[in-house]
């Protein structure tokens, strides 16, 4: 099997949506719904029965995890998965009505946030980083960040990857002017990064692992200990204020957590199913699972506080427009759920 056959064929999800990469913050709604409202009631799980959840995802994401685990069995409600190719698509997504829920990296909700969209964040996950890499080829003469200046690094706009970048020019006391951020998304990131026409490429798993066993991608550097390595669970604002949505995402929020604690003591497992999901190599998906796992955990100002300092990074750099603090865009209503779920 081809890299690019493997980074590009669909996953499977019952609806699959094919999203152009947008430049989020010229995109969204500022028509915002009240931030201090309080959650609407919830009803009976025995009336979700006519509720769909209209979920965001993205290629080995959160469908292949539920299923996996189990944790799709025995649903009150009906879930309608539609593929993405990273997490901006799935915050304008939101914005718009179109989906209800996505889990997405650390720098996607910053994008919204400045841009005033109409999400909340519901869940956090927390990761190492490590699986979030910059790669350049296996005969290139770069040896470290520094060495980026002046060269073409492609980089999905708006990403965790692209947050990852800012903050490695950051510490190498280089800014974005300083390198030539070429904005792709990752399939056609894998096409300019093969044939040459990148120096280096801003990426996370399961693109990372399977461009190192496939392609002979070498690591120039990895997020762990530069980028906080959160995933978020974001919900459209539409979602959060009718009754029986907000109560069919209280529970897929705590299957997700179930998901993810599942996954973390039964590594081997999940990487063999995650792998035959996705379809790739499974020693990739061994390699991309080792490293990317992502536990549910509590949404606090510690969580919160970190996401506002790489919101400033990204406003100091001139890449966004400063908005509302990052904490208006963040609602704790399910923080007991996944308590519940994590114990």
């Amino acid at each position: 099997m081809s890299l690019r056959s493997s980074l590009s064929r669909p996953i499977g999800a019952v609806a699959v949506v094919v999203v152009t990469a947008l430049a989020l913050a010229g995109c969204v709604s500022r028509d915002s719904d009240a931030r201090s409202s309080a959650p609407p009631s919830t009803v009976d799980a025995s009336n979700l029965s006519a509720v769909t959840l209209n979920v965001g995802d993205q290629k080995g994401g959160t469908q292949s995890l539920l299923e996996a685990s189990g944790q799709l069995t025995g649903l009150p409600y009906r879930i309608s998965f539609s593929t993405f190719t990273s997490g901006p698509p799935q915050v304008e997504a939101a914005t718009a009505g179109r989906i209800d829920f996505a889990v997405t990296g650390n720098t996607p909700p910053i994008f919204g946030a400045a841009a005033d969209a109409r999400i909340k964040v519901v869940s956090a996950y927390a990761n190492n980083a490590s699986g979030d890499q910059v790669l350049v080829p296996a005969s290139s003469p770069l040896r470290s960040v520094a060495d980026l200046r002046g060269k073409r690094v492609a980089v999905a706009k708006g990403s965790s990857a692209n947050g990852h970048i800012l903050l490695q020019l950051k510490k190498a006391g280089l800014s974005p002017a300083d390198v030539q951020l070429i904005y792709l998304q990752p399939a056609d990131a894998l096409t300019a990064f093969t044939a040459g026409q990148v120096d280096a490429w801003a990426i996370w798993d399961p693109y990372t692992a399977i461009a190192q066993r496939q392609n002979g991608a070498r690591t120039l550097t990895t997020a762990e200990g530069v980028a906080n390595g959160y995933g978020f669970g974001i919900a459209s604002q539409q979602a959060l204020a009718d009754p029986a949505k907000n109560t069919a995402l209280a529970d897929l929020v705590g299957r997700i957590a179930k998901a993810s604690a599942w996954a973390k003591t039964n590594p081997a497992e999940w990487a063999a199913k995650y792998s035959a999901a996705v379809k790739i190599d499974p020693a990739a998906g061994a390699v991309a699972q080792t490293r990317s796992l992502r536990p549910a955990i509590a949404l606090d100002s510690t969580v919160i506080g970190s996401e506002q300092q790489l919101y400033d990074a990204f406003v100091d750099a001139k890449q966004i427009p400063r908005g509302k603090p990052f904490s208006d865009y963040v609602d704790t209503r399910y923080a007991d759920t996944v308590t519940e779920a994590t114990r």
